[in-house]
């Protein structure tokens, strides 16, 4: 079965909802003020039975020129359009920027209805080529360029299913949306139902719906919590999941009406943000009386939203009719929008004979960083955001994410692909190295040209300490996280890491970080401080000088000193107790030996007889009696300590 959305589009009062009301049976003028002015002010639905047994969402939209909002709202989720001519009045300006804002939007397919055809006898016999010959230079050129043209009759019936058979054809010819996409529902409609309480309702553009799940409602104020769905209606009907393509109903509990506005839409938690700049590629329509300028400010339509828009054209000053343009739109408000979605843009003045709309396009990103007009860089990354590669378009998204890279879940939403096109696209970047796998269970990466200039910093940075302390084994791990951006990722750290060692451009000593060519000490200088610093340690035996006390014993800088014990350490000379205590590991260990020979003599020692043994005040035996508990030899028993382990036994 399709799932199809055909909308009317034409002129005020040329008979769409009469139409609509025709063929369905449903009168979608369903407000006071509307019956009684005899005009669509607000979007009307209704379903279509189609000859193949599917069923067809209908929008029937305004015609009045003040309610072209309304009429971009519906067109936004359209696959064909149903454009209603009246052969009494024939092409007006709405109809033709009706048909501006449907060719902006991306809409293929659709036929003309001619209205109210039971009074063309009246009008004379060679009226109706007059008109058809109107529609075919009307038409010239669109998506609408050789379409049906049907004459109808609301009063008569004539023409009916005719029409009814043309649009069930057209509907077979509809690809589908795409189910497996990221979900998105922009809202174009809110009420109270007594009983089940709020009711969204819009055409799903993309993903599928579920009753039960959790869903976002945005742009929404900080905090808001998710929203669960507890029943679903496609075209009157409840069922359990709606798809993408139909016109679905929602039913949100624990959400007032006055919250919600349109504009708004539905996605998943996390999926798909809400963002004030979108990049952009934007077409200025032929009959643009000038040319569209750079930094001009424009209404902008997309889904169900209107917000004001400044346009930044990014690859030229100024675009004239009927060109298109790279470019960057920023936004009064948020909106929420898929890469990909249509728009259209239009002005404050309406063009001679149709209207305001003035430029339209489509999205290429969404909560783009802020752009430059004319940088190469730039450039380059919209140019891959509009291109047709699926793989480019990801790596683009993942270079505009940054340190901070995406995980999967957000992925999909900011590439509009699904999930399963989506670890594709990932698994052939990966295998080119254009990207990089950072965490595996939360699935997060980053573009590769970001983490080779993280690694590039890294390199740097350790090359900096090796100049600055020369005598140092390494840079400590910590500090050269310090190094890497707050939004990177800790295990984004460790990846590159562990890379570089790969490469054999950084070794990995424990805790510290080194060029594979550095060798701490090397200099003379620096060999004669170590040798000192050792000789001290030994003199001192169990009672070594603290560290505070050994650069002016051993006539050396602060750093270099502790640089020197960091050597000593990882070469096996010295032990590192206490933060301020190293001792000589020859003196350490006969301590050691003693210890043990006296534990399996006696069972047990006391901190007095430990202090006896060691020959030293309780500055020296407490942190020596703690060592030997953290390197399990001892086991503190109450007052006492015994052997533990193999060496107890």
């Amino acid at each position: 079965m399709q799932r199809v959305v055909i909308g009317t589009a034409g002129h005020v009062d040329h008979g769409k909802t009469a139409l609509v009301k025709a063929l369905t049976g449903v009168d979608t003028d369903r407000l006071a003020e509307e019956r009684r002015r005899g005009i669509t002010i607000e979007l009307g639905f209704a379903h279509l039975a189609l000859p193949d047994g599917s069923v067809a969402g209908v929008v029937d939209v305004p015609g009045h020129e003040r309610f072209v909002r309304s009429m971009a709202a519906g067109a936004g989720g359209i696959d064909l359009v149903l454009l209603v001519v009246a052969s009494d009045e024939g092409v007006m300006p709405q109809t033709r920027e009706h048909l501006d804002i449907c060719e902006l939007l991306g809409v293929r397919r659709g036929l003309v209805a001619v209205t109210k055809s039971d009074l063309l006898p009246s009008l004379g016999a060679d009226w109706l080529p007059l008109l058809l010959d109107e529609l075919k230079a009307a038409t010239a050129g669109g998506f609408l360029e050789g379409a049906p043209v049907i004459p109808c009759s609301t009063v008569s019936g004539e023409g009916l299913p005719a029409l009814r058979d043309a649009l069930g054809r057209l509907a077979a010819e509809v690809a589908p949306r795409p189910a497996d996409g990221p979900l998105l529902l922009p809202v174009d409609r809110a009420f109270t139902l007594r009983g089940f309480g709020t009711v969204v309702t819009g055409t799903l553009l993309s993903g599928t719906l579920t009753e039960g799940e959790q869903v976002a409602l945005l742009p929404a104020p900080p905090g808001r919590e998710p929203l669960r769905v507890r029943t679903l209606q496609v075209h009157g009907a409840p069922v359990r999941q709606a798809l993408a393509g139909q016109r679905t109903a929602v039913n949100l509990p624990g959400l007032e009406a006055g919250e919600v506005s349109r504009g708004q839409a539905l996605t998943r938690a996390g999926l798909v943000p809400s963002s004030s700049l979108l990049d952009a590629e934007v077409t200025l329509l032929p009959a643009a009386p000038r040319s569209l300028r750079h930094r001009a400010r424009l209404l902008l339509h997309v889904g169900t939203a209107q917000v004001q828009a400044t346009v930044s054209l990014q690859d030229r000053a100024e675009l004239a009719p009927g060109a298109t343009a790279l470019a960057q739109l920023r936004l009064a408000e948020p909106v929420v929008a898929l890469p990909g979605q249509r728009f259209i843009l239009r002005g404050f003045a309406k063009l001679d004979g149709r209207g305001a709309t003035l430029a339209g396009g489509r999205v290429l990103s969404i909560a783009a960083p802020r752009r430059r007009r004319g940088r190469p860089e730039s450039l380059a990354q919209l140019a891959l955001l509009a291109g047709p590669s699926a793989d480019a378009r990801v790596a683009a998204v993942l270079a505009m994410a940054g340190p901070a890279g995406l995980a999967a879940g957000p992925l999909t939403g900011r590439t509009a692909l699904s999930p399963r096109a989506l670890d594709e696209a990932l698994l052939r970047l990966s295998a080119r190295g254009e990207v990089l796998l950072v965490d595996r269970e939360q699935r997060t990466w980053v573009a590769g040209a970001v983490a080779d200039a993280l690694s590039t910093r890294l390199l740097a940075a350790v090359a900096v300490h090796h100049q600055r302390q020369p005598l140092a084994a390494g840079m400590g791990r910590e500090a050269l996280r310090g190094h890497l951006p707050p939004v990177a990722d800790p295990r984004l750290f460790q990846r590159l890491l562990a890379r570089a060692s790969e490469a054999g451009k950084l070794a990995l000593d424990g805790d510290l970080v080194r060029l594979p060519g550095h060798r701490a000490a090397s200099s003379a200088a620096g060999g004669a401080l170590k040798d000192r610093v050792a000789a001290e340690l030994k003199a001192g035996g169990l009672t070594p000088p603290l560290l505070a006390e050994l650069p002016g014993r051993c006539h050396g800088p602060p750093a270099e000193v502790a640089a020197v014990l960091k050597l000593l350490v990882a070469d096996g000379m010295v032990v590192r107790v206490a933060a301020d205590l190293h001792y000589d590991a020859a003196a350490l260990g006969a301590l050691g030996d003693r210890l043990v020979a006296w534990l399996h003599e006696r069972k047990g020692i006391t901190t007095q007889e430990f202090k006896e043994l060691v020959g030293a005040t309780r500055k020296h035996v407490i942190p020596l009696a703690e060592y030997f508990d953290r390197e399990r030899v001892t086991l503190r028993v109450g007052d006492h300590r015994v052997l533990r382990g193999e060496r107890g036994a």
